[in-house]
């Protein structure tokens, strides 16, 4: 039996977006993103509603992305790591991590370079340790990323003291809480890897590969494609985002701390689960993350203008998840009955 090519196999398996603008799954797509941009603007008009003067003005959609930006940038990373079949519980420990190790005094001492480096390369061998540990140790991606959930924190809670490291770097502080075009420097950051993401899952080979592995793993690895290697960089570009998003948390609150990136983890699935890319692998956009990202951060703004609690923002946001979880669920049983 003759194998198939790892082009054929790719296009075979793939079911993201790329794909599926000729197909009905395509169409699906483009209607459910319709959906969830109809929701934002609905959202968006009760906002408006309860708090007429305050929640469309300039300062507070600029608080908003701000603070989307972090959690966005995470979110891309779990985008690809869902598509491609796995999951990761331990970005918000990945981000304190590499915050506190950014902002130690004796990185501090070397200037801005070396504390963005740093929070990259902790960001990023975090992240390929757990891929490792995934594909070549063959431990349960929940399994492997709980333990780096557990200690990454402990680890950044050693580093710190459990202290807050102030951020004393000024040449930091002026670059990336700065505007450029009267726009915020951290929702540029988030621009930026947002569009890398898109061009990276969307445009080249590594992305038609991880809809593939996400698809089918096993048909992916018969047409040649290195499974192992493959799974290991998605978790390593994971913790790549989590370094990046430390850099934007760190800037945004001029410190470093092992609380940094708490909840980041419910934050980042729930985003992209609402952005439509299924808990399953082979399917997913990242335009649907960023619209999920911006959904809850326009429901915490309307929860924080209101005055409600914490609990109740947490609360609703299980809601929200189960409600979109069983949304995929139906769509796929009726996927499967008209097939049948």
């Amino acid at each position: 039996m003759s194998e198939k090519s790892p082009s054929t196999v790719e296009e075979s398996v793939q079911t993201g977006p790329t794909k599926g603008v000729r197909t009905p799954s395509g169409l699906r797509l483009d209607i459910r993103l319709t959906i969830l941009i109809g929701v934002l603007a609905a959202l968006c008009a009760v906002g408006y509603i309860l708090s007429p003067e305050t929640f469309l003005g300039e300062s507070n959609i600029s608080i908003m992305l701000r603070l989307a930006a972090a959690i966005g940038v995470v979110s891309v990373g779990m985008t690809f790591v869902i598509i491609s079949g796995g999951i990761d519980l331990s970005v918000g420990s990945m981000v304190a991590l590499a915050s506190v190790w950014m902002t130690t005094l004796a990185t501090q001492e070397y200037g801005l370079f070396v504390m963005v480096i740093c929070a990259l390369a902790v960001g990023l061998g975090a992240g390929l340790i757990n891929g490792v540990l995934i594909s070549y140790g063959k431990v349960v991606p929940f399994i492997a990323t709980l333990a780096m959930y557990a200690s990454a924190r402990g680890l950044a809670e050693r580093l710190s003291g459990r202290q807050t490291q102030t951020v004393s770097e000024q040449g930091f502080l002026e670059f990336f809480r700065g505007d450029v075009l009267g726009i915020p420097v951290l929702i540029w950051m988030l621009a930026l890897v947002f569009a890398v993401g898109w061009v990276v899952l969307n445009r080249t080979t590594f992305g038609r590969r991880t809809f593939a592995v996400g698809g089918n793993a096993e048909a992916a690895r018969l047409a040649g494609i290195n499974v192992r290697l493959h799974t290991a960089l998605v978790y390593g570009i994971a913790g790549l985002c989590c370094g990046i998003a430390a850099i934007m948390v760190v800037a945004r609150t001029t410190s470093g701390s092992s609380t940094n990136g708490m909840f980041y983890e419910l934050d980042a699935i729930a985003a992209v689960v609402i952005g439509g890319t299924l808990l399953s692998g082979g399917r997913g956009t990242l335009i649907g993350t960023l619209i999920g990202v911006l959904i809850f951060t326009v429901v915490n703004s309307i929860f924080t203008q209101n005055n409600l609690d914490t609990a109740t923002q947490n609360i609703a946001k299980g809601v929200i998840i189960v409600a979109a979880v069983l949304l995929q669920t139906a769509s796929a049983r009726t996927r499967k009955t008209a097939k049948t």
